[in-house]
């Protein structure tokens, strides 16, 4: 029987135990922006952001037998997608490097337009949002992820800590030097919220969830 949209993480998880992709769907879509901008606090694009959550979510899926509840499983999935992320950076440094200052927002995927503003302040807004994305992704790693985590996701202080496995003090320190190095590149020329960073919705979602369902049809170890 398939899940309910109304069902709980949890029962979403144990209907994922069982092979239900329509509970798989679900569970991606509702942790898809938070796993996408964890993995992008770490990688340096977005398409890299990308191949990593896919990579994520198989992980995961297919060693649902090693989640013990424990933590929530949003939490446990959090872990895998850093170390999934950590993991592909190690690599890429020993077979290439990047330059980061070339990576743009996926197409479509700037900041949404205001219908009621001119198109002069559209086009203003626009470079802004383009200025901000850039600024935070020449944030060095450890102070990028927790940037993101509490001023994009809203998580506090003590979750980050949780998750990211480190005393409270710490994420307070690259908060503190985060925002301060943000400030130092931005000055006054962004105004606005940081809430529509690295967005990850829509159509990128839903095609996350198909590649997902693919990927553990194809597992040995998926029921």
């Amino acid at each position: 029987m398939k899940a309910a949209p109304t069902d709980t993480e949890s029962m979403l998880v144990e209907a994922a135990r069982n092979g239900d992709e329509h509970a798989v769907r679900q569970l991606v879509q509702k942790l898809n922006p938070r796993l996408f901008r964890v993995a992008r606090g770490i990688v340096r694009s977005d398409a890299e952001a990308e191949d990593v959550v896919q990579k994520t979510y198989l992980l995961a899926f297919t060693h649902l037998h090693q989640y013990r509840h424990d933590a929530a499983f949003s939490t446990w999935v959090t872990r895998i997608a850093i170390n999934a992320a950590r993991m592909h950076m190690r690599s890429e440094r020993v077979h290439e490097s990047y330059d980061t200052l070339t990576d743009t927002p996926a197409t479509g995927q700037a900041l949404a337009a205001d219908p009621f503003e001119s198109p002069e302040d559209g086009a203003g807004r626009q470079e802004a949002g383009r200025l901000l994305h850039d600024a935070v992704s020449l944030l060095p790693e450890p102070l990028r992820l927790v940037f993101l985590l509490r001023e994009v996701e809203d998580m506090d202080v003590q979750q980050i800590a949780h998750d990211l496995q480190m005393h409270p003090i710490t994420v307070k320190t690259r908060l503190f030097r985060a925002r301060r190095m943000l400030r130092q590149l931005l000055e006054a020329r962004v105004q606005g919220s940081f809430h529509e960073l690295f967005p990850f919705d829509g159509a990128r979602c839903a095609s996350m969830a198909d590649r997902v369902i693919e990927g553990l049809r194809q597992h040995p170890s998926w029921p």
